[in-house]
Formats: C-alpha cells, structure tokens, sequence
C-alpha cells in the first residue's frame, strides 16, 4: 500500500521558518518525482517544487529563493524547507509522488500518489 504522510505544519509568525516532512512507502521513491503542492480553500491547488531521481529541482516563482526542496532516498522522506514565509504561504501543504521515473514537473497528471496534507498558518 503507497502511503505519503506529510507533518511539519503549524503556525509561524510572517518571516519565519518551517521544515515540512513527507514520509513516503510502498514505491520507488527514489527512482521516481516528488513534489510539494499547496492550496487555499476556493482556489486550484499550486505546484510549489519538485524534485527528480538526479535530484534536479524546479520551483514556482512566487516561492524561488525562499524555499527549498530535498529528499532522503535512505528515510524515504520529502522535505520542503520555507523561509522568509509570508500570510500568502498560508494553505494546505501536499506531497505527491510519481510512479514511474518522470522529470521534474509542475503538472498534477505526472504524480499518482498523495499525502493527506498538512496545514501551514502564517500569522502574527
């Protein structure tokens, strides 16, 4: 059974910091794409970053320089590591998983697997 865990979530004051976690089984995590997802009630879910079997990366530009994505193929685990947050970031966090080996995609259509969220509040 493929299961995708996310936790890290919580609330951060506007310029904090958070470290989401993905903790993923029952694929080949390491040979296939993962990606963070983010969305707001009432609006499309928003790829945030991804991340290939070579470990190339790609992020949207509402989030480039100030998050970084990386994976723990030993641990199975996805990280998403925000800095500089801002009340925008604010929204239910996803991870997603390819099943087979893919590139690094901003398109929901590449990745099959989905945790069940996490949720990321940024206020003062």
């Amino acid at each position: 059974e493929v299961q995708l865990v996310e936790s890290g979530g919580g609330l951060v004051q506007p310029g904090g910091s958070l470290r989401l976690s993905c903790d993923a089984s029952g694929y080949t995590f390491s040979s296939t794409s993962q990606a963070w997802f983010r969305q707001t009630p009432g609006k499309e879910r928003e790829w945030i970053a991804c991340i290939d079997s070579n470990s190339n990366t790609g992020y949207a530009d509402s989030v480039k320089g100030r998050f970084a994505i990386s994976k723990d193929n030993a641990k199975n685990t996805l990280y998403l590591q925000m800095d500089s947050l801002k009340p925008e970031d604010a929204a239910m966090y996803y991870c997603a998983g390819s099943r087979y080996p893919a590139s690094c995609s901003g398109y929901e259509i590449v990745y099959d697997y989905w945790g069940q969220g996490t949720q990321v509040t940024v206020s003062s």
